[in-house]
């Protein structure tokens, strides 16, 4: 059993409330949660605006099928054009 985690920092510029980055987060993890077999979850820098850290889970049962579901999980998430990624860390548990 291998179990992965992403942990990523964005950033939503057009967010001027904390309604509207919740807004758009909560469309991006539930749209991640509908499309992978994974959990996500925001993990910090909830009190601010524009700025956001997701942390992604994967569980499978080999290296390269969690490594590939992550990798398309963030691929995912580049595709919406209200977040950007910035920092990203992937680690093997």
């Amino acid at each position: 059993m291998i179990v992965g985690l992403a942990v990523c920092e964005c950033i939503i510029y057009d967010a001027h409330s904390l309604k509207e980055k919740r807004a758009v987060l909560q469309r991006v993890l539930v749209r991640l949660k509908q499309k992978f077999n994974l959990s996500a979850s925001e993990v910090e820098f909830q009190d601010v605006w524009q700025r956001t850290k997701i942390a992604l889970v994967v569980v499978t049962s080999s290296q390269v099928s969690t490594e590939m579901e992550l990798q398309n999980a963030l691929k995912f998430i580049d595709s919406f054009p209200e977040i950007e990624r910035t920092i990203t860390n992937i680690e093997w548990l």
